[in-house]
């Protein structure tokens, strides 16, 4: 099938992310507001088969990731099917796999819960436990940014594991027009770190700093975030302790938080929004289980902005 290749940057140098572009933020800001779904409902595209998309489906989807940064499919494919997401991701633009080291050989993860005798035991995707707020590797460097993800569900579990999902430019727009002050916090180099990781041969993972909010250079808004207490620390200081308080209040109710289940045959995709997963009861004889693959790309979207 063809690959929908990444479309050139807007030259535009304009941005409503500069935090001294009020007139861009504005105009940016209104057609958010403008387009945001109101229930997760407007998000669902139903596709006959997510690895062969047609042209009106591959559309719609790129239509809604657009809008909201994420779109929901529904389809009748309730296979385990590992390159689903793979097959997925290449038709809108997602190519580069994000290898984690939980992941599986293929670079697909199979979430599922896990026994304890193995590497994924205890870490809580793999869990029954709830899990809160939080974007996807935000223990990454700077280098290997989450920027695309697919969420596909192979089964559900019997009882519970709803995702609550919130675009983070949604999110920006909160903070920024509660303070702008908040926003500039975020965005510092150094505001959020996420200490190192040892094993038993060492450091396994180096220490991040990073901010929250970041522009990449194709001017679109890239979110680093996670709502655990432990394993995180913020920088010491008045501003960003302000903004951190003001987006745990924003993830503690916003109208803008979406919420869904999703059943055999649906998915999640689109950018690295922020989700949560609410804590869940397997039937042990149809174990819940669902394919992650994280990406280094953006979805493939038009190249000139609909609001401009």
């Amino acid at each position: 099938m063809d690959t929908v290749l990444i479309p050139p940057r807007v030259t535009d140098h304009s941005s409503p992310f500069d935090l001294d572009d009020d007139a861009s933020y504005q105009r940016w800001r209104a057609w958010k507001l403008a387009q945001r779904p109101a229930r997760a409902e407007d998000l669902v595209v139903d596709v006959a088969d997510p690895r062969d998309l047609t042209a009106a489906e591959h559309a719609a989807l790129v239509d809604r990731i657009q809008r909201a940064n994420m779109a929901l499919y529904r389809s009748p494919v309730t296979a385990e099917d590992k390159d689903l997401p793979r097959a997925l991701g290449a038709q809108l633009g997602l190519l580069r796999l994000d290898a984690n080291w939980l992941a599986d050989e293929d670079g697909i993860s199979s979430i599922a819960v896990s026994d304890r005798s193995d590497d994924r035991g205890g870490f809580i995707p793999y869990t029954d436990r709830a899990i809160r707020w939080h974007t996807d590797g935000y223990y990454h460097p700077e280098g290997r940014r989450i920027r695309g993800m697919i969420l596909h569900c192979v089964r559900p579990a019997a009882r519970g594991g709803v995702n609550g999902l919130l675009d983070h430019e949604l999110a920006y727009i909160a903070l920024r027009d509660a303070a702008p002050a908040h926003v500039r916090a975020l965005m510092q180099a150094d505001a959020m770190t996420i200490p190192a990781r040892a094993d038993d041969d060492g450091v396994a993972r180096a220490a991040q700093s990073g901010p929250v909010f970041a522009v990449d250079a194709d001017g679109s808004l890239h979110m680093r975030y996670t709502a655990r207490t432990r394993s995180i620390e913020w920088k010491a200081d008045a501003a960003t302790r302000a903004a951190v308080a003001a987006l745990e209040a924003l993830l503690a109710g916003s109208p803008w938080i979406l919420r869904t289940r999703l059943e055999p045959g649906m998915g999640l995709v689109g950018h690295n929004v922020l989700h949560d997963r609410s804590g869940f009861e397997d039937d042990p004889a149809r174990p819940r289980l669902l394919y992650r693959a994280r990406f280094l790309d953006r979805v493939a979207l038009p190249a000139a902005p609909p609001w401009r």
